[in-house]
């Protein structure tokens, strides 16, 4: 799981947290997009598991959607304050879970920084705050488990045979600047991945 649109978000992230931007922090007429991929082993085997992870699919869209309700019916939890306090408590929580998953090697600020900007609690909020915040709509795509003329030589090892889940702050794939919601997706995987 992960934010892929603006690019920069695990950098505004750290700011938000550091006190040096305010919310919202990703504006208006900004595109968001976010991302989730399906399939353990990097693959999904067989009818059971595709099912399996469709449903997860729905329920994650459907789990955003009342988190983008709840926060609209909720603009107290919009706050800067509020916000930065809700993600400096995961903060404390990725910590604990770093210093104890460590074993004699200390972890680094930059490690922790990376996992705090990439981590899901965090992400799933912004996404939904931002879209309550801005009154916007979402949009969700999945798509089975993709094959090779789907994706591009670089990127086959990585989602070949995955499902993935693409949301985005639109009304629909029509709004968006693209060619398909995949493409934004692809792009942004070669230039992460190079």
């Amino acid at each position: 799981m992960g934010m892929f649109l603006p690019e920069n978000i695990s950098q505004r992230i750290t700011l938000f947290i550091g006190g040096k931007l305010e919310f919202p922090f990703i504006k208006k007429e900004e595109l968001m997009g976010i991302f989730f991929i399906f399939g353990k082993n990097n693959k999904l085997y067989g009818e059971e598991e595709i099912l399996a992870a469709a449903d997860l699919g729905n329920r994650t869209v459907a789990h955003l959607t009342r988190t983008v309700r709840m926060f609209h019916n909720s603009p107290n939890k919009m706050d800067s304050n509020f916000t930065r306090e809700h993600y400096t408590k995961r903060v404390l929580q990725i910590s604990i879970e770093l210093r104890d998953n460590t074993t004699n090697t200390p972890f680094s600020q930059s490690q922790m920084n990376k996992r705090i900007a990439g981590d899901p609690t965090i992400l799933t909020d912004c996404f939904a705050q931002h879209i309550a915040c801005h009154q916007q709509d979402q949009f969700f795509e999945i798509f089975q488990p993709l094959t090779e003329n789907h994706l591009p030589v670089s990127l086959r090892r990585k989602l070949e045979g995955r499902m993935l889940l693409l949301g985005f702050n639109v009304k629909g794939s029509r709004a968006l600047p693209y060619a398909s919601t995949l493409a934004a997706y692809l792009m942004w995987m070669k230039k992460f991945n190079s």
